[in-house]
């Protein structure tokens, strides 16, 4: 049942990027919110009858995926530390890219306008950019301490 879930979902999604792609080609004009609103609906459903079947029907992938790290001879304690691992680098990335995305902008501004403060906006920018180090120290630190 979750694979039938799944291969809705997945129909959804890409029905909904071929639309918005000839809508896009033609020039038609629509609400947005209207749009954004019947697909999220409609995912929303998809998902909600995932969760239900998962609730109440058996789940097809548990005996694998339980095989699968007996085999590996892996703990539930490491799997979270592979866990923990890739969600400090992931959110330090995403923190830098917001980041970089709005010191970058005005650092070019500022450039623009006074080219002899190129090295100090340089420097914020830079700054900008160490939040990914420390969250990939932070990683290594979970996996090797």
């Amino acid at each position: 049942m979750q694979i039938i879930s799944i291969i809705l979902a997945t129909s959804i999604s890409i029905g909904t990027i071929i639309y918005g792609y000839k809508a896009m080609k033609k020039g038609k004009r629509g609400s947005i919110k209207k749009a954004i609103l019947t697909t999220a609906s409609a995912f929303a459903l998809v998902m909600l009858g995932a969760i239900v079947s998962t609730i109440f029907g058996g789940n097809v992938f548990a005996e694998t995926v339980a095989s699968t790290a007996q085999a590996a001879g892996m703990s539930l304690g490491e799997g979270f530390k592979y866990l923990a691992a890739a969600l400090s680098t992931g959110l330090a990335t995403i923190g830098t890219g917001v980041a970089v995305g709005s010191v970058g902008s005005s650092a070019v501004g500022a450039v623009s306008e006074d080219s002899s403060i190129l090295g100090k906006t340089l420097i914020f920018v830079g700054m900008a950019e160490g939040i990914a180090i420390y969250g990939m120290i932070i990683s290594i630190l979970i996996l090797f301490v």
